[in-house]
C-alpha cells in the first residue's frame, strides 16, 4: 500500500502543497484530478522519489521510500507525462537499457521485450531509431519500460496522450488487467470520462489542498451533480467557461474604431 502522510513542499517560500494526504491500496485505481498549478506534478515528483517533501512521509508497505530510493524504484512504474526518451535508440536498445538498469537477467530482458513490442504494435519497428516514432509510438515505448520488472506500484501520468483509439483501448482493458493482478495504480488525467469509468477512487486537489476523496458515484450523489466533470467544477471552483468563451468572440470581434 503506498501511504501518503501530511505531505507539505513549498518553493521559495510559497507553498505548491500542504498537508496532502492519502492511500492507494493494492488492486485500486485511483484518480488524481486537479487544474493546472493544483499541486499534481508536486506530489508525483515527491512519491517517485524526485522531490523531497519539507514536512510529511510516502510509505510504501510501511518502509518510508526515502530511506532506500533503490529499492522503491524497483518496486515502481512510472509513465511520465511527456516521452523524454533517447530517441537515437531503437525500441529494443531502450527497453535492453530499462532491463540492465533494473538488474533483470539478458534472457528475461529479451523476451519481455519482444513480447511488450510484439502486443504494442511496435514489433516491425523495434530496430528503428524512435527519432522517426509517432508521439503515440514513443508512448507506448514508456508502457512497455514501466512494466518490464512487474511492479507493484503503478504512476501514470496522462498516459493516453497521443496515442490512438485501439491503443487508447488496450491502455484501458490493461488498468483493469493491472488491478485484477493486484497492483496498486495512481492515475493523473484531464480526461475526466475516462477517470469516472475506470477509477474506484478519485482525489481532487486544488491550492494544494486535498479537497476531496471518494468514489466517483458518492461525490455526484452527495453533490447533487450528474457528472463527475461537474463535481470536479464545483469543487475547485473552475470559471463559467461558456461564459469566457462568449467574452473571448466578443473580444475577437473588437474592430478598430
Amino acid at each position: 500500500m503506498l501511504e501518503l502522510q501530511h505531505l507539505s513542499r513549498s518553493y521559495r517560500g510559497i507553498p505548491a502543497i500542504s498537508d496532502v494526504s492519502f492511500v492507494v491500496r493494492p488492486g485500486e485505481i485511483v484518480g488524481f484530478l486537479g487544474p493546472n498549478g493544483a499541486g499534481k506534478s508536486t506530489t508525483v515528483k515527491i512519491i517517485i522519489g524526485l522531490l523531497q517533501p519539507n514536512d510529511g512521509r510516502v510509505l510504501f508497505a510501511g518502509k518510508d521510500i526515502h530511506s532506500d530510493l533503490v529499492a522503491w524504484r524497483a518496486r515502481l512504474g512510472y509513465i511520465p507525462e511527456e516521452a523524454h526518451l533517447y530517441t537515437w535508440m531503437s525500441a529494443m536498445e531502450y527497453l535492453q537499457l530499462v532491463g540492465r538498469l533494473r538488474g533483470m537477467h539478458e534472457k528475461t530482458i529479451r523476451e519481455k521485450a519482444e513480447g511488450m513490442l510484439a502486443l504494442l504494435a511496435l514489433e516491425s519497428w523495434r530496430f528503428s531509431p524512435m527519432t522517426v516514432y509517432s508521439k503515440g509510438m514513443r508512448q507506448r515505448v514508456l508502457m512497455a519500460a514501466a512494466l518490464m520488472h512487474d511492479p507493484e506500484m503503478l504512476v501514470f501520468d496522462e498516459p493516453l496522450s497521443g496515442l490512438d483509439v485501439l491503443s487508447a483501448r488496450l491502455f484501458r482493458d490493461l488498468l483493469q488487467e493491472l488491478s485484477a493482478a493486484g497492483k496498486a495504480v495512481l492515475y493523473i488525467s484531464h480526461v475526466l470520462e475516462i477517470v469516472e469509468q475506470l477509477c474506484g477512487r478519485v482525489i481532487v486537489i486544488a491550492q494544494g489542498r486535498v479537497l476531496a476523496d471518494a468514489a466517483p458515484s458518492e461525490l455526484t450523489t452527495l453533490m447533487k451533480l450528474p457528472t463527475l466533470e461537474g463535481v470536479f467544477a464545483q469543487l475547485v471552483r473552475q470559471q463559467d467557461t461558456r461564459a469566457a468563451a462568449r467574452q473571448m468572440v466578443e473580444v475577437m470581434r473588437i474592430g478598430d474604431a
